[in-house]
């Protein structure tokens, strides 16, 4: 027997789940995404999501609320009948009618083992903070901000030079798969649910424009651990004298080396850059409004002389 199930969604971290769920025979009643945003150069063209993009592909009704509080769209949420709700970073606060607007109540994928890294960047933050491990987890959503009673959880390795691109890939290819299992469950009526430990809770708040640049005077690995943290979305960055012009640069991999000198200082012409303690060399960049290069590449046009000082 197949769940009614409304799927609320928006980034392309949600659409495996989605496909999975559609691909294991349950009827998606509808998909609520986020309102289509400006998009294109000019930033004139209404974008729908990815989660709305690809139900639409399937011919599924998608709704884009900019919010849940109306009851009118609490009753119109109700009206679907569904049993479930499944929800993968939809980017809007679900009220209580909404919580309780279907026969099962709503689970999320919140990509964490929590109750680490509760909140909006999860991904960026467990590897900005060095974290070794991280993982997927389904929950019971309640009115807090991911405190839900945890029902299934799949654990995921952080290698030391992974980006946040390649953790969001596969955490959200687990996602799908821990969710069709705790769906599963849900329809035999035999998911566990277990509170979670108020101890070690930490929060993954947004990532702010002042956090994307680099201090150069901080240690290596927090340095490499910011760069990996932000590849490729928003990116961190810093500024080069590049020809004339001081442009900047987005850093997007990067490897920990060994080397002394002042913070910020090129120490040769492979971009080995002294931090606060020990170095970096960057290993993929990015000038405004150009393709993402390796440092080899880079160099051939914009020619960083060993003992150049980074701002």
């Amino acid at each position: 027997m197949s769940l009614r199930i409304v799927f609320m969604g928006t980034p392309d971290f949600a659409v495996p789940i989605l496909n999975a769920l559609i691909g294991q025979g349950h009827e998606i009643v509808a998909v609520y995404s986020q309102p289509p945003r400006p998009a294109g150069r000019r930033g004139l063209e209404l974008t729908p999501s990815p989660v709305h993009r690809n139900a639409e592909q399937f011919g599924i009704e998608v709704r884009t609320p900019k919010s849940l509080k109306d009851p009118e769209e609490q009753q119109a949420f109700a009206d679907l009948g569904a049993d479930v709700a499944i929800v993968v970073a939809y980017g809007l606060i679900l009220p209580k009618p909404i919580l309780e607007g279907t026969r099962l109540g709503c689970y999320n994928a919140h990509a964490s083992l929590l109750p680490r890294w509760r909140g909006a960047a999860p991904i960026q933050r467990a590897i900005m903070a060095g974290d070794s491990e991280t993982g997927i987890m389904v929950m019971k959503m309640d009115e807090g901000l991911d405190t839900g009673p945890v029902a299934m959880a799949e654990k995921l390795k952080i290698t030391a030079d992974m980006t946040a691109g390649e953790l969001h890939d596969q955490l959200s290819m687990s996602g799908a798969d821990l969710m069709v299992r705790a769906v599963a469950a849900l329809e035999r009526d035999s998911l566990t649910l277990t509170p979670q430990d108020e101890d070690g809770v930490t929060y993954a708040a947004k990532i702010t424009k002042v956090e994307t640049r680099i201090d150069w005077s901080q240690p290596a690995i927090d340095i490499h651990n910011r760069i990996r943290g932000l590849a490729p979305f928003p990116g961190a960055w810093c500024e080069m004298e590049i020809g004339d012009d001081l442009e900047r640069v987005k850093l997007l991999r990067s490897v920990l080396a060994t080397g002394v000198g002042a913070p910020g200082t090129v120490l040769d012409a492979e971009l080995r850059i002294a931090c606060g303690e020990g170095a970096v060399r960057l290993r993929s960049l990015q000038r405004a409004g150009g393709k993402v290069m390796d440092s080899q590449e880079f160099q051939r046009g914009a020619k960083i002389a060993q003992g150049t000082r980074l701002p």
